[in-house]
């Protein structure tokens, strides 16, 4: 067995998996990545299990210094990476010495990007699942000096696996959306501003919601608590729209009037406050 030592946290670095599924009705949030495109291709390029935990972090990632052999792979946003202060690539299988340090620079597109670690990261598993959660784990972020085991790898070799991230910078601006269970309430011309017009990041975004700046006049009665799932987008009494994201709750009293797609949540995890989105409606 190995362990990582955290010698600088980045920001906002936790420890995430897929979620943690099927514990809604007791009001536990799924969590788990904000980008799992990315959460998935880091632990793809590793042979990993889906599931298997990544740290995830916020515009810079810790500085972690590795015990054993292994490898490990770095997704998502696009940063200038390092190991023991010599370059190493992005979506590519690194391999890791004992005593290496891995490092990286504040990133330079994006948000959020993820270290994956052979077999995964061995952190506590509650309720079904390592993502870190305040109240459910015993932090709710990673700290200076923490230590996560991992299964050491003797066999780990050098490897030139890698993946185009060319794909992950095209322009996404629309965000594939599906009716929320109270679209059909809405007006035509409520319906027209909301899929025709474009929308902005606010700098109230976090890993529970992203609120944007435009409002859509609300004439919607109010309404009982109901469920709302990772996507949903409310439409609040003053007419504020916010996402609901990974940590969200699992209930909420606002008119649900879309849902984005599983890329799509994706897509709007990553974009920085100030940059633009539009809802393109799923026919079903």
């Amino acid at each position: 067995m190995g362990e990582v030592e955290v010698l600088e946290s980045g920001f906002f670095s936790t420890i995430q998996d897929e979620g943690r599924l099927g514990f809604s009705k007791f009001g536990v949030p799924r969590s788990g990545a904000m980008d799992k495109t990315s959460f998935r291709l880091a632990n793809a390029l590793l042979g990993n299990q889906e599931n298997d935990a990544c740290i995830e972090w916020v515009f810079q990632a810790p500085v972690l210094k590795f015990s054993a052999p292994t490898s490990i792979s770095i997704t998502g946003a696009f940063t200038e990476c390092f190991l023991n202060g010599v370059p190493v690539k992005m979506y590519s299988r690194i391999f890791v010495k004992k005593g290496d340090v891995f490092s990286s620079n504040f990133c330079k597109n994006k948000k959020y990007g993820y270290v994956g670690i052979r077999n995964g990261f061995l952190s506590d598993v509650r309720l079904g699942s390592r993502s870190f959660f305040k109240s459910i784990t015993s932090s709710p972020i990673l700290s200076k000096d923490d230590e996560m085991a991992y299964q050491k790898d003797e066999k780990s070799v050098m490897s030139f696996s890698s993946i185009s991230d060319a794909s992950y910078f095209d322009d996404h601006d629309k965000l594939m959306v599906y009716k929320g269970a109270e679209f059909d309430q809405l007006t035509s011309v409520q319906k027209e501003v909301l899929l025709n017009s474009e929308f902005t990041i606010s700098d109230q975004a976090n890993r529970m919601a992203i609120q944007l700046i435009e409002k859509l006049k609300n004439t919607l009665p109010s309404m009982l608590t109901s469920p709302v799932l990772p996507g949903t987008l409310q439409l609040t009494p003053s007419g504020k729209l916010i996402v609901l994201m990974r940590d969200c709750q699992t209930t909420g009293g606002y008119p649900r009037v879309l849902q984005l797609s599983n890329k799509a949540i994706d897509i709007i995890a990553q974009k920085r406050r100030g940059e633009k989105c539009k809802f393109q409606l799923v026919e079903e």
